[in-house]
């Protein structure tokens, strides 16, 4: 099939590159001239704005966005809606907050245009693995997208969750527990290290778990990889972004009632890793230095 990728960063370039290795055709766009040039020397056909990308496509179009979620989105969308024609779609595979990914598609509804989400994982890795492709949206407009779906897809890693917003609340949902999961190994690794007794190897341990151990996953392996180039992971520093979907998950959790302590917790962490100076922690020690007597450790000491 034909369609336009529009952002073509870590994520977008690679899969536009999937598509391409699997005989689709790619219509390339982004702000950045030299990303556009660089995928267009690799098979796609760079356009230099967004009105060049929609008369580069034939009904009905499909136009990707691969974005950062939030107003850079909001405005691409509401863009190609003053743009493409009745049967058209718009996918937008970015982290998009899925309530407010409803409320512009129920506005767009009256133009005919098609909006599909699309929750992606795979991250740097998905132009060889393939992409986990979580997807919302009216069953007329999936179909038109699907073979796009299935070529970015490894074997059974696509799935039509549901109507619009569903991809990306799954994905949401999908994003909170790998934050979960990744602070339950940041945190086991850690407590190996603070054995000193046992010198233990941590990148050998984080090797051999990949085999047979019920806790073996591809972030795990993610690991192994990182503790094989640094095992002490020197020259990095403890802060731990996050991006929004976590936020929203714990979110949902309190606004279902639904208990999530883990993906809550895992959120709180990192925060508390952007302050290396807490004053929370202060404030700890000092309610113990004033109820107890606990000694107070000066700043820039031991």
């Amino acid at each position: 099939m034909k369609l336009a990728m529009i952002g073509l960063g870590k994520m977008g370039g690679n899969m536009a590159q999937r598509l391409l290795g699997d005989g689709h055709q790619v219509v390339a766009f982004d702000v950045n001239e030299k990303a556009r040039a660089e995928l267009g020397g690799k098979g796609a056909t760079a356009a230099d704005s967004l009105e060049a990308v929609v008369k580069l496509l034939e009904p009905p179009r499909v136009v990707w966005l691969m974005l950062p979620a939030g107003p850079i989105t909001h405005d691409a969308i509401e863009s190609f809606a003053g743009l493409l024609q009745s049967g058209d779609v718009i996918v937008d595979g970015g982290n998009s907050n899925y309530k407010e990914f409803v409320t512009i598609a129920e506005r767009l509804a009256p133009t005919g245009i098609h909006i599909v989400d699309a929750g992606v994982s795979g991250g740097v890795w998905g132009l060889t693995e393939g992409y986990c492709l979580m997807v919302g949206g009216a069953p007329e407009a999936v179909k038109i997208v699907e073979p796009a779906f299935l070529t970015l897809a490894p074997k059974d890693g696509y799935a039509h969750v549901g109507p619009l917003g569903a991809g990306h609340y799954v994905k949401m949902v999908h994003n909170g527990i790998e934050y979960g999961l990744m602070q339950a190994y940041a945190e086991g690794f850690d407590l190996m290290r603070a054995a000193t007794e046992f010198d233990l190897d941590l990148h050998e341990i984080a090797s051999i778990w990949r085999y047979g151990s019920v806790v073996r996953s591809w972030l795990l392996e993610l690991t192994e990889r990182a503790l094989a180039e640094n095992a002490s992971l020197e020259g990095i520093r403890g802060w731990v972004d996050d991006t929004g979907e976590g936020r929203w998950t714990v979110t949902e959790a309190v606004d279902r009632a639904v208990p999530a302590p883990v993906i809550t917790t895992s959120l709180y962490a990192r925060f508390s890793s952007r302050q290396p100076d807490s004053y929370q922690a202060k404030l700890l020690a000092a309610m113990r230095n004033q109820f107890g007597g606990h000694a107070l450790h000066p700043e820039g000491g031991a």
